[in-house]
């Protein structure tokens, strides 16, 4: 019979194991987290990015900031905005910042948004679309009678592409650069019912960022040659504020895995500054990006096995980029048009609006 000292020992042995054990998956992703390396300044540049208050948008706009681009930040809360802005003037001494009310939920606030950009800009060099919502439980419609979570992660994202395309065509080269998420594999996206108001909530956010890929790979089809370029990216599983409606206890273990296995914010922002930025990717286009690289998720799971390699030549330089391949179903061109034309037709495009 095993006595209680021995049974504690082996509890406490085990446990020093597994704490090891996390210990070395901890360290291990700290250094495999990719981090964009380029230097290049921004000075001369217009960027937007959407929804900035707060993580991985946050840490971009510090960055933008930093290189000295003329900075838009488009956000819901402008009160959060203009206290980020006096901020980052502090900080980087750049004067060139300014705030903008977007609510994405909203086809008329997107209209008004893009209308006061079209005016007042006279360029604009990166479109970045950070903003998302994420809900768990709670069922909700937004004013134009579309679900909340696809209404923001996408439908507004794709109509306010519409509106700002011809001002990225004149600034060419530009970019899109659209923050999607790994955890599309747990979702499909279903053509027949593109306004899914009574799906599980929580299964919509996944449901966007497959929507998000989607949109992004037809995107960079339709503008090719146009001096436009587009691409999404994970910027990994961290803890950004968007899970702040899980109710406890949900939130407590949720808490402690982003903390022990995810990346921080500043980790997670470092793919979207990369395309925003990096003479790595000028001229790529309709790629999925991870860790600052081309990457492929298969079930799920980053294999970090490159499949082959393409070289570019940007500026005189040549760059390797790994190459690899999204699941078949998600590059389906048929399927990027069809979903495509869903959308034209849910966020009511005008015959007086831009076409892409």
């Amino acid at each position: 019979m095993v006595n209680c000292t021995t049974l504690c020992s082996v509890i406490a042995a085990t446990l020093l194991v597994v704490l090891l054990l996390l210990l070395a998956v901890h360290f291990y992703l700290q250094y495999s987290f990719g981090v964009c390396k380029s230097k290049n300044k921004m000075h001369g540049k217009t960027v937007i990015i959407t929804g900035c208050t707060s993580g991985i948008g946050r840490e971009t706009a510090k960055d933008i900031a930093r290189r000295g681009a003329r900075l838009i930040m488009a956000c819901r809360n402008l009160e959060a905005a203009n206290k980020l802005k006096e901020e980052l003037i502090k900080e980087f001494g750049n004067e060139n910042i300014v705030t903008r009310k977007l609510d994405l939920s909203s086809f008329s606030s997107v209209r008004e948004f893009a209308q006061q950009i079209n005016r007042e800009e006279s360029r604009l060099d990166v479109l970045i679309h950070n903003a998302g919502t994420a809900e768990v439980f709670r069922k909700e419609v937004n004013e134009d009678g579309l679900e909340m979570t696809m209404a923001t992660n996408h439908y507004g994202p794709f109509l306010l592409t519409h509106l700002l395309i011809d001002l990225l065509k004149l600034s060419k080269p530009s970019r899109i650069v659209v923050v999607a998420s790994g955890l599309y594999f747990l979702a499909r996206l279903n053509l027949n019912n593109p306004n899914p108001v009574t799906s599980f909530p929580a299964y919509l956010y996944y449901v966007s960022k497959y929507a998000n890929i989607v949109f992004a790979l037809e995107l960079a089809r339709r503008l090719e040659g146009s001096g436009v370029t587009a691409n999404c990216l994970h910027p990994g599983l961290m803890n950004t504020g968007i899970w702040k409606k899980v109710p406890p206890p949900f939130s407590w273990g949720l808490s402690f895995l982003l903390k022990v296995f995810c990346k921080t914010v500043e980790q997670g922002a470092q793919t979207t500054i990369h395309l925003a930025v990096s003479s790595e990717v000028e001229g790529i286009s309709g790629k999925y990006f991870s860790d600052c690289r081309t990457t492929t998720i298969l079930i799920g799971i980053d294999t970090r096995l490159y499949i082959g390699i393409q070289t570019y030549h940007t500026v005189d330089v040549m760059y390797i980029v790994y190459e690899t391949n999204l699941p078949d179903g998600i590059k389906d061109p048929s399927m990027g048009k069809k979903f495509w034309e869903l959308s034209e037709t849910i966020v009511k495009l005008q015959p007086s609006d831009p076409k892409i």
